[in-house]
């Protein structure tokens, strides 16, 4: 019995990165649409009694990824996979995680039961954008974390005593606190307001910003207009420098635009998401790869051995 790597279409780049660490090629796999877009699968090789991982995130066209995902366990549940890991680096729908308001769903928890149900045996995801949809599943999952990949390269970049880390809401200090504990460096929080869906309004900032370079961290970037106003409201406050460090660069609607007219340095996101041609070419959005992180996980599920122990 081996271990298999196949993808869908979602990021197929990052599929490739960790088949070159594990030193394990693709499996042969065809992902393709029919003419009114309907997803088909063919797997071309033998993956009977095979523990088989599916790199596939969700990104955006979410939806259609996400049918990529569910056929592709489908097809590997047929053909007698002995068992089947759904690798989601970035899980969509992890911002509906609980009833907003009345008659709204809580999709993350329809979603964690699709994917159940089409047939997967564990999850392996990173950066949930809320700790209890592991919760969710019935079945392992297992959440890794970017931070020490962005920890590494802060570090090449800043000694603690020049840092700030700041958390741009007050539902992300426990996130800022867990990098500042990693650099030894303090921390300081933005206070906003959220007027509207979309919109958010800063407030103030609760601690020591002037004369340091101020760090956000974040798991998602969406349409980065938080991250550009906590950008603008810490310079005004006296910050040397502000740069943010996310997990997800989801990078949606008017985002590039922000970015690239902000009094941000620069915007660090993971390729958990695919980068785009305007990552690609932006000056001030850099990826870097968790395709390590993500093959060392998925080398310890096929080996049994605790995946834990990669954040000690």
């Amino acid at each position: 019995m081996g271990m298999k790597i196949l993808t869908g279409n979602a990021n197929p780049e990052l599929a490739e990165a960790i088949g070159a660490y594990l030193n394990i090629p693709l499996a042969k796999t065809s992902v393709k649409r029919f003419s009114d877009q309907e997803v088909f699968v063919e797997i071309h090789e033998n993956v009977r009694g095979e523990d088989v991982f599916l790199v596939q995130p969700t990104n955006f066209p979410c939806n259609d990824h996400m049918m990529e995902l569910l056929v592709c366990i489908d097809a590997l549940r047929r053909a007698s996979a002995r068992r089947i890991t759904a690798v989601i680096p970035y899980f969509g729908y992890a911002r509906q995680d609980r009833k907003p308001g009345p008659r709204t769903p809580i999709s993350a928890k329809l979603v964690a039961n699709l994917i159940t149900t089409a047939g997967a045996d564990r999850v392996l995801t990173m950066d949930l954008h809320a700790g209890q949809i592991q919760g969710f599943f019935d079945i392992p999952t297992d959440n890794l974390y970017a931070m020490p990949v962005l920890v590494r390269d802060l570090k090449e970049k800043y000694t603690s005593r020049e840092m700030t880390i700041v958390s741009p809401d007050v539902g992300g200090v426990v996130r800022a606190r867990a990098y500042a504990k990693r650099v030894d460096a303090p921390i300081a929080i933005i206070d906003k307001r959220r007027e509207r869906a979309g919109v958010s309004e800063v407030m103030h900032i609760v601690g020591e910003v002037a004369g340091t370079h101020c760090i956000l961290v974040d798991d998602i970037v969406d349409s980065a207009g938080t991250l550009c106003n906590a950008a603008e409201a810490l310079m005004s406050a006296g910050a040397k420098s502000v740069s943010a460090y996310v997990a997800h660069g989801v990078l949606s609607g008017p985002a590039y635009e922000r970015i690239n007219n902000s009094v941000m340095d620069e915007l660090v996101i993971t390729d958990t998401i695919r980068p785009t041609e305007n990552v690609r070419n932006s000056k001030k959005i850099r990826p870097v790869t968790v395709a390590p992180l993500l093959a060392e996980a998925m080398n310890r599920i096929a080996h049994e051995t605790s995946v834990s122990s990669l954040f000690d």
